[in-house]
């Protein structure tokens, strides 16, 4: 507990990983992936230092719809289910001195399953962690110019960005989801239509998944 919370303090001072903008666009290839089931909790879910408040039941519905409206996109023939644990987060208050007003933050940790194995990808939880975006309305802080659900919003956001990262390289380096000959011609080939077609739909989802990732992994960033 002690580390999360510290972990958080030092998120809400630092400069945001990135920004995801970019839904419209073609998804970046990743081999056979089409998104199962996304099971999102938070049963330990840490409130950073100087945060807003913000309940369980809001984390879990904003990550979750993040997760999808990216996720979604991918028509590959495979199911893969993500299991996804909301650890802790900071939503900078308005009202604070500039010198301390804090970034918001987020982490998370990610399990995947591949439907068909009926096993885990990842043995050990995938920890991503996020911070606001730089932008206009945040160079000054964002609770000085953003409500607590746009904040919540973007950080979900990008957080299913920097997933949608790591699982880019570990489709590349360690083989995932077919590796990098289930790619294809890239971003610019027809979508769903000429290529193989899915998969039935996927079997229930682990019960695995409902307990979501208790470990840690590495930091996305």
């Amino acid at each position: 507990m002690r580390r999360l919370v510290a972990s958080l303090a030092l998120c809400a001072l630092l400069a945001a990983c990135g920004t995801a903008a970019d839904l419209d666009e073609a998804p970046v290839p990743l081999g056979d992936f089409r998104l199962g089931h996304t099971v999102v909790v938070a049963p330990n879910l840490t409130k950073g230092p100087l945060s807003r408040e913000a309940d369980v039941d809001e984390w879990t519905a904003v990550v979750r719809a993040a997760v999808e409206d990216r996720f979604g996109r991918y028509e590959g023939p495979r199911y893969y289910h993500f299991g996804i644990s909301v650890e802790g987060y900071v939503l900078a208050q308005p009202g604070l001195p500039l010198v301390a007003s804090p970034r918001s933050a987020l982490i998370l940790r990610l399990t995947v399953w591949d439907d068909a194995a009926g096993e885990k990808l990842n043995p050990e939880p995938r920890t991503v962690t996020v911070t606001e975006a730089p932008s206009p309305q945040t160079v000054i802080g964002s609770g000085l110019t953003q409500d607590r659900e746009t904040q919540m919003e973007n950080l979900a956001i990008s957080a299913a960005k920097e997933i949608e990262r790591w699982l880019v390289r570990q489709n590349r380096w360690e083989g995932w989801f077919g590796g990098r000959a289930a790619n294809g011609p890239g971003p610019e080939a027809p979508a769903s239509g000429d290529g193989a077609p899915a998969e039935a739909a996927p079997q229930a989802r682990p019960a695995e998944l409902d307990g979501a990732a208790p470990g840690a992994a590495g930091t996305a960033g």
